[in-house]
């Protein structure tokens, strides 16, 4: 029988993944997300369930007008607005599972020249969630996709000043659906 040292099986135990998984945040978890527009649910619903039941779930009312947006900050806030975040060297992606009945442009909301608050418009670098309407689809997403208005020369996404994601809908159909399981960054 072979024996292997303590010590190996300790350094393969943190090559395996488990400081890994240390380095990331599930924003769906942690923090208050907000909504605006033509929706079903309010804020207070919205983070109840997401609490409750582990998701996410934005549903549009019949006929709406306008965009939808649910949003949240990267550094837990107790508004939709606050400090930017300074993310590591080391982070290259987020990861969003979701579920959606339209496409939804994801906008990373960066902070001010100054980095010390999220101002409304600004720079919002954005990507594209294609409709996944029949079931949940993940997403690994680097930060170098995020270009200013999705842009293939658009502006890059500064991550040692982001604030916020929004996730938007432009042109909501009646009773269409949003669904976020997950959104995970690498510190």
């Amino acid at each position: 029988m072979i024996r292997l040292p303590v010590s190996f099986l300790v350094v393969l135990f943190f090559i395996s993944g488990f400081t890994n998984k240390r380095n990331t945040r599930d924003l769906v978890k942690e923090n208050d997300w907000y909504i605006a527009g033509p929706v079903k649910e309010n804020q207070t619903t919205l983070n109840e369930i997401r609490q409750k039941e582990g998701v996410l779930r934005v549903t549009a009312k019949d006929s709406p007008v306008g965009e939808i947006e649910l949003n949240v900050m990267i550094t837990a806030s107790d508004s939709n607005d606050g400090v930017a975040t300074n993310l590591s060297d080391h982070s290259k992606f987020v990861s969003i599972t979701y579920k959606s009945t339209q496409l939804i442009k994801l906008q990373a909301r960066e902070g001010n020249k100054e980095g010390t608050g999220c101002i409304h418009g600004g720079s919002h670098p954005r990507v594209d969630l294609p409709a996944s309407p029949n079931k949940f689809t993940t997403l690994k997403i680097p930060w170098t996709h995020f270009k200013q208005d999705g842009l293939p020369n658009g502006k890059l996404l500064d991550i040692y000043n982001l604030c916020k994601f929004n996730f938007v809908n432009y042109n909501p159909a009646s009773g269409s659906v949003l669904e976020i399981k997950s959104v995970i960054l690498q510190n």
